[in-house]
């Protein structure tokens, strides 16, 4: 079988997505042991696999893992991104618009492929909206985001995920908080 230069293979059998999707909960409290390089390899793979839009893969990733970048990430929004700046890892996630259309959607697929190989790999994660958010004196979280990672022009940055070794325990939701009323069927 031919892989992509710098893809891991692994023997390893993980949990049915199912079961990635029933005990997945965001997580915003991280040890300050940093993510493994192998576990990085492997997100960078599953990103990388991620399905886009006539295969058209708009998608770039900044991984970050310097202390000092995090903490200035952690700065990017008022509210909502301060978390950060304890996690040992976050994926910038940029899209190019003159790629495709639907970019803002493919990034979308691709933050939440993070979110489940990240719990996949016994890591937590928190998504940080950075599309249309402020920053601060007349600068969005986009424009700084942009700025403090020299990301070119022509690429939007849509999400940052912060992952780290969780420091905080968050059963998933039970099935008796599922709101059932937002499934129809044939007919709203």
């Amino acid at each position: 079988m031919v892989r992509p230069e710098g893809i891991l293979e692994t023997d390893v059998v993980g949990p049915t997505m199912i079961e990635l999707l029933r005990s997945r909960r965001s997580v915003r409290k991280y040890t300050a042991q940093p993510v493994a390089a192998d576990q990085i390899a492997l997100l960078e793979e599953a990103l990388l696999r991620a399905p886009s839009s006539r295969g058209r893969n708009p998608w770039q990733f900044v991984f970050v893992t310097d202390p000092a970048l995090l903490t200035e990430l952690s700065r990017t929004k008022p509210h909502g991104s301060s978390f950060l700046g304890g996690a040992t890892l976050a994926i910038v996630v940029c899209g190019d618009e003159s790629v495709c259309d639907v970019w803002v959607e493919d990034c979308s697929i691709t933050a939440f492929i993070a979110h489940l190989a990240a719990h996949s790999l016994g890591l937590g994660s928190c998504w940080v909206q950075i599309r249309e958010r402020p920053h601060k004196d007349q600068q969005s979280a986009e424009q700084f985001v942009q700025q403090l990672l020299r990301i070119p022009p022509q690429l939007r940055v849509a999400a940052i995920v912060g992952i780290g070794y969780p420091a905080e325990d968050k059963p998933g939701h039970g099935r008796d908080k599922l709101d059932g009323s937002k499934i129809h069927r044939d007919r709203y």
